[in-house]
């Protein structure tokens, strides 16, 4: 038979917390499982232990590849692999609750046409063992969704904040045949390689069913991939694959938008949410005083290579605040002498924006 669920693990240089991801698995309760594992080249012994417990248990398979510096590969790989009737994404650093598979499956079971399950994870700031007692916070990804929903429904009336986590792969559990359906998979060897993947599962979604179920136990720690590839530690990689992330936008933009059923309300939330997402990485004003400009040019001259014809349609099918931001991305990037006052005007438009919410937060406990 095959499995109800696959889970598909990726590691490199995990050694410390391994075992931990690995018996979250083989603990559970719920047997109809199995679990892949990639193991990129790690400088430690995370390749050894992984290989102990596929000897222990079939239900683990591994598979290697070399380093590549992203979970991209392992989670392709392991999409092509998997059996079951639904995916989970986990990294070798984090876990999964105690009998969470036997919930997800009691409430999947329920409603099993969905493509996308949104879910919850607990985060936590300690390298210690994750009991589920200590978490910093619950982030659930559509905290507001109350009942099922299409794609495109959840990009028009669930639009989702400029700065979070709300796109990573391990909050949804994905039924198989949607993800080979639509051949959806990660950009290899980029960091944050869940943002497109995210934005491309939800529109092409016809059922989103949310769960609100914290069955996943995320790890923070500074010297993961994810947290040590800042614009400040890293910015060559950084935002190279920030100018890979967002030209793969604009060209998925540019092709679906071609449809004669293309929902353009669906452009202005992209506009919002891709704009402002690009404000942000390259305009903030302590990414201006503390990255080179030179370097966020020539990053920005990489996701704009082949012109700002789709980024243009994009900006005029959206909202003002996009529309006035996405004019002076494109003036800082064409034209050299106005540069400096694009930046100024950022730092204006950001402190705007925070004195905004100050305001709003303040008349919120005042009320």
């Amino acid at each position: 038979m095959k499995p109800f669920v696959s889970i598909i693990v990726a590691c490199c240089d995990v050694e410390p917390f391994v075992r931990e991801c690995l018996d979250s698995v083989l603990t559970q309760p719920f047997r109809e499982w199995e679990c892949l594992v990639g193991v990129e080249t790690s400088k430690d012994d995370t390749e050894a232990i992984v290989r102990e417990y596929a000897a222990k248990d079939s239900r683990f398979k591994v598979f290697t590849g070399p380093r590549s510096g992203s979970c991209s590969a392992s989670r392709n790989t392991g999409i092509d692999m998997a059996q079951g009737e639904y995916v989970i994404f986990l990294d070798g650093d984090d876990s999964i609750s105690e009998n969470s598979l036997q919930r997800l499956h009691d409430k999947i079971i329920t409603s099993p046409h969905g493509d996308m399950y949104p879910c919850a994870l607990r985060v936590f700031r300690s390298l210690q063992k994750m009991n589920g007692s200590d978490s910093d916070m619950v982030f659930d990804a559509y905290p507001d969704m109350a009942m099922e929903t299409s794609g495109t429904e959840a990009i028009i009336f669930h639009p989702r904040p400029i700065i979070g986590s709300h796109w990573m792969m391990q909050l949804f559990i994905f039924k198989r045949d949607f993800l080979k359906q639509h051949d959806l998979k990660c950009i290899h060897g980029i960091n944050g390689q869940d943002y497109v993947f995210f934005h491309q599962a939800v529109y092409f979604a016809k059922h989103i069913i949310p769960l609100h179920e914290a069955y996943y136990n995320y790890r923070v720690r500074p010297d993961s991939v994810a947290h040590s590839l800042t614009p400040y530690n890293a910015p060559e990689r950084f935002y190279h694959s920030l100018s890979i992330r967002f030209r793969a936008l604009m060209m998925f933009y540019s092709t679906v938008s071609k449809a004669d059923d293309f929902d353009h309300r669906v452009a202005a939330a992209w506009g919002r949410s891709w704009i402002g997402k690009i404000c942000f990485e390259w305009f903030f004003p302590m990414r201006i005083s503390k990255v080179p400009r030179q370097r966020r040019l020539e990053t920005l001259k990489e996701l704009f290579a082949d012109g700002f014809e789709t980024f243009e349609k994009l900006r005029k099918a959206s909202f003002l605040s996009a529309r006035v931001t996405g004019w002076w991305i494109r003036v800082f990037v064409t034209h050299p002498f106005w540069r400096g006052t694009a930046e100024v005007f950022f730092k204006a438009y950001f402190a705007l924006h925070h004195f905004k919410n100050s305001f709003k937060k303040q008349k919120d406990v005042m009320e």
